[in-house]
């Protein structure tokens, strides 16, 4: 049992009526929270509807308009994030607050460094720092590493122990695994738990319903500054989420291809195709035609869109595109053989997020293309009006749009280079829900187009309602095909390695 099932009745946080305007304008319209003591409690919604207005309430970066907040039962009220800490009340967001250059014990201890006749004391400020990385079973980072040297996931796990050097209470998450690689989620995972354990309260926001369903036990759903209801996680369904997030049911999240749509040739051919990571890969892609690849961590599917995008190439079998065999050894030649890949970090590797919107969108015409660029980049303005991205202008910086319309950037740059065959590898990863409908059209739109589709998600139920067939792939080989609308189980039967069991499924 834990410990919200255990004292229902006292709340570690209670926040009653909070309201937040901002240039008269109301973004928070009376919220009621409660948080228990260990509790993974998850705060979801689309962009806009308030949730980061009221983490940052909560963290002492805004003041509340109207409102209580009480701390076991005590009122309190932050003007700064300095007074949410010495409370007992820490903050993750998505852009950490962390020193590159310094060690980990430097950065947990940052400005409250212990002392010892009137220098700091390192020796102790390591030991500490081992004593809290030892609580929380992370043994195998050292208090005197370089954060600079660290892998994001791990410069997470600092943030999280600088927050419980606070002594905090409770925890919140900002989108907390929006930048770490798959492998990285898994210790994100544990070490919330490890928390949770401790009796630590963890607010934890994000888009992907998957880690909500995993971790959370309660779900708050925010819509346009309202709360919308608190569900528990173990009696509702993703279905259910989204339809108070969104207010429409899933049945109509995602298109249906037009009526009359016929598959053009094949676009897109391998034959036998492997490499290191890779075994037999054999598929078709037609015009017209999505295809998605579903399977578990390290089954070979990004693997597999490295491989068409010359980044780790088939060493073995024969790939064709458009009936012409080619074997890219290099991004750049897997451009000019007609093959696009949307990377599934848009901010690090997908745009530029200083430059404009026209700069992103002239990026792979200026750099592959070269002089054959130009009649291309002309027809720039038109695309953004086709996938009808909202900006200011073509100069504005790609940083200040919302995530959706970012994808939208990253969407347009591809298709100024007339691709034949698009891999799609986690489209709508850290954008919200309703953004994610605008995504699912404009891939329906380009499947319509005669552009092939390669579709790979993390998120199981965007391959099933999307693609036309799905193949399944474990341990590098394809275990098996499905058609559109399959079940999670029978995708998942293959997955696990167990395709004899789909009779059953």
């Amino acid at each position: 049992m834990n410990a919200a099932d255990a004292a229902p009745d006292a709340p570690v946080l209670r926040m009653r009526g909070i309201s937040k305007s901002f240039l008269g304008g109301r973004v928070l319209h009376g919220i009621d929270l409660d948080l228990h003591p260990g509790e993974v409690h998850a705060l979801v919604g689309e962009n806009g509807a308030g949730k980061s207005t009221l983490m940052k309430i909560l963290a002492g970066v805004h003041s509340a308009d109207e409102g209580t907040i009480e701390l076991s039962g005590e009122r309190v009220s932050f003007d700064h994030p300095v007074q949410a800490q010495q409370a007992g009340v820490s903050t993750v967001f998505q852009e950490f607050n962390l020193l590159p250059e310094r060690s980990v014990a430097e950065n947990v201890y940052l400005g409250r460094e212990p002392r010892r006749r009137g220098r700091v004391d390192a020796r102790r400020m390591a030991a500490d720092t081992e004593h809290l990385l030892a609580d929380l079973g992370l043994t195998g980072l050292s208090a005197q590493v370089r954060v600079g040297s660290l892998s994001v996931a791990e410069q997470q796990i600092v943030e999280v122990v600088k927050a419980l050097s606070h002594d905090a209470r409770i925890i919140s998450m900002d989108e907390p695994t929006s930048a770490l690689a798959g492998h990285e989620v898994e210790l994100l995972y544990g070490l919330v738990r490890r928390l949770s354990e401790r009796g630590v309260a963890v607010l934890y926001v994000s888009h992907r319903l998957t880690e909500v369903f995993d971790l959370c036990e309660r779900i708050t759903v925010l819509k346009d500054g309202e709360r919308v209801g608190t569900v528990d996680a173990g009696r509702t369904t993703s279905a259910e989420l989204i339809r108070m997030m969104v207010g429409r049911s899933i049945s109509a999240f995602f298109p249906e291809p037009a009526e009359g749509t016929e598959l053009g040739p094949v676009r897109l051919e391998i034959t036998d195709g492997g490499n290191e990571h890779l075994d037999g890969i054999s598929l078709r892609a037609h015009g017209g035609e999505i295809v998605g690849l579903a399977g578990l961590q390290g089954s070979g599917r990004t693997e597999l869109a490295h491989a068409l995008f010359g980044l780790r190439r088939f060493t073995r079998g024969e790939l064709r595109v458009d009936g012409r065999r080619v074997a890219p050894r290099s991004p750049n030649q897997a451009v000019r053989a007609g093959i696009a890949l949307v990377t599934e970090d848009r901010k690090t590797e997908g745009l530029a997020l200083n430059q404009s919107v026209l700069a992103n969108g002239r990026l792979v015409l200026d750099s592959v293309l070269g002089l054959r660029a130009g009649e291309r980049a002309r027809r720039l303005p038109g695309l953004f009006s086709s996938l009808e991205l909202v900006n200011r202008d073509s100069d504005q910086e790609v940083r200040y749009l919302s995530g959706g319309n970012q994808q939208k950037v990253v969407l347009a740059k591809w298709l100024a280079t007339d691709p034949g065959v698009i891999v799609l590898d986690d489209p709508t990863r850290g954008i919200d829900v309703g953004a994610k409908r605008a995504v699912y059209t404009l891939i329906r739109r380009l499947a319509a187009s005669g552009v092939a589709i390669i579709l790979i998600s993390s998120e199981l139920t965007e391959v099933i309602g999307l693609a036309d067939r799905t193949l399944v792939l474990h341990d590098g080989r394809v275990a098996g095909e499905l058609p559109g609308g399959t079940s999670e189980e029978a995708v998942m039967a293959l997955a696990t390695g167990h395709g004899h069991d789909l009779e059953a499924c």
